[in-house]
């Protein structure tokens, strides 16, 4: 009988943790997908921005994972509100959790509860057509907007604000998501980052695009971007030089304006209704490398706030979670007898889509050790989901929802693919 194992999430880590283990194990194995969306791939269909089609990419090598005949994806199917752990664990031999890390961290200053003030992973969801999001969730009616962040994800934010709506025409942003782009009143953004450029967590491929902007000047303050110090890494000294040639530079007039911000901590959103200012203090670091406030405080007449200072993992029910740490406790993967942990939800936010594959490669290894020569459920989780009402999104129905997704940018005279905006409209793509 072959090995059956459940993988809860078909993003990068849970696609990897399967390819894993049909590579890996020397006994025959059957993996089931389970994924609540009936979409696979995760952050690479919902995170990665609609203009890095090279990153997007990454979806044809998933693709052929999830094709394998040993793999079998389930869409639609939620851990908590369709099966339990319980469940799964009545029905496979191990379950791989896999569901990454989906919320933002916080700020923790008065007024970020204010209407106006976002968590940039909304904002990020939205353009990307989640079906978590209402497309008519943004209107980018204010003329000027905060992203709190300096890494990869908040330069993805402020690249997809200064970018026009035609720039973004043969793109699979939905097509009510341009439009709100296209009616955009943004004039200006700040970017702002608590510390120095040295410190910025962008990679320098992201920095240079923003260079590249052809609809917005992109400016840096001279004096907030002297660096004390050269025995930087090649990646730094490389961002650090973008950075203090733009400080040298005039803006040109493009119609939009990108501020690059350092040292400035963001101490209070004010507003009544909404957002109305961004208030921010002056930072340094101290003796013993920690943020400070100078006393020293500038606002930013901004309607919106966008927080873009990372991830974070929500607990799954039934299973362990550490509340210091935002993980999954685990040792080399294992959580407990027969449940497992891969990615994000594992190690926590850090590394690239890539590092989820070695990272899954380890989690298989525990279990296939783990389980080795062991006695094999012959549980059916296909009856328990019908006995339930349950209909899982079949690969195929999969397939007739990117299908859709084709044909609807061919009729609107836009790229190969525009995605289609929430659960009902995909459910009757996928099953006509």
């Amino acid at each position: 009988m072959a090995l059956h194992v459940a993988v809860i999430g078909s993003g990068p880590a849970g696609i990897y943790t399967a390819e894993a283990l049909v590579k890996q194990s020397s006994e025959p194995v059957e993996v089931d997908v389970l994924e609540r969306l009936p979409t696979p791939y995760g952050l690479v269909r919902y995170g990665v921005a609609p203009d890095h089609t090279s990153i997007k990419s990454i979806a044809n090598y998933l693709r052929k994972v999830l094709e394998l005949p040993q793999v079998r994806f389930l869409g639609g199917v939620t851990l908590g509100s369709h099966l339990s752990v319980e469940d799964l664990l009545g029905v496979y031999d191990a379950v791989v959790y896999c569901t990454g890390a989906m919320v933002d961290r916080r700020l923790g200053i008065p007024g970020e509860d204010l209407p106006g003030s976002v968590a940039a992973t909304d904002f990020v969801n939205w353009y990307c057509g989640h079906p978590d999001v209402d497309p008519g969730r943004f209107t980018l009616d204010s003329s000027e907007v905060a992203v709190i962040g300096v890494g990869n994800v908040a330069v993805d934010v402020v690249r997809v604000l200064a970018k026009t709506s035609e720039e973004l025409r043969a793109t699979d942003v939905p097509h009510e998501v341009l439009e709100r782009l296209e009616e955009s009143q943004v004039k200006a953004i700040h970017m702002v980052g608590r510390r120095g450029p040295e410190h910025a967590k962008f990679t320098l491929k992201e920095l240079r695009e923003l260079g590249e902007l052809t609809n917005a000047d992109v400016c840096v303050r001279p004096d907030e971007a002297i660096v004390l110090g050269a025995d930087f890494p090649r990646q730094v000294q490389g961002n650090i030089k973008i950075l203090q040639t733009w400080a040298s530079r005039e803006p040109v007039g493009r119609p939009r304006r990108l501020d690059v911000r350092f040292w400035l901590r963001p101490v209070e959103i004010l507003g009544t209704e909404r957002v109305e200012g961004l208030k921010l203090e002056r930072t340094r670091l101290s003796e013993e490398g920690r943020v400070v406030g100078t006393g020293e405080y500038e606002t930013l007449p901004v309607g919106m706030v966008l927080r873009s200072v990372g991830y974070q993992s929500v607990p799954l029910p039934g299973v362990p979670f550490s509340e210091k740490s935002m993980t999954v406790p685990n040792e080399a993967g294992r959580v407990r007898d027969r449940e497992y942990v891969a990615g994000w939800l594992k190690r926590g936010p850090t590394g690239v889509i890539g590092t989820n594959k070695s990272d899954a490669s380890e989690t298989v290894r525990t279990l296939l050790a783990d389980l080795e020569g062991g006695q094999r459920l012959a549980g059916d989780v296909d009856a328990l989901l019908a006995s339930r009402g349950v209909r899982p999104v079949t690969y195929e129905e999969w397939q007739a929802i990117e299908a859709a997704e084709g044909e609807l940018a061919q009729s609107l005279g836009r790229g190969e693919r525009v995605k289609l905006v929430g659960l009902e409209a995909m459910l009757r793509a996928g099953r006509p």
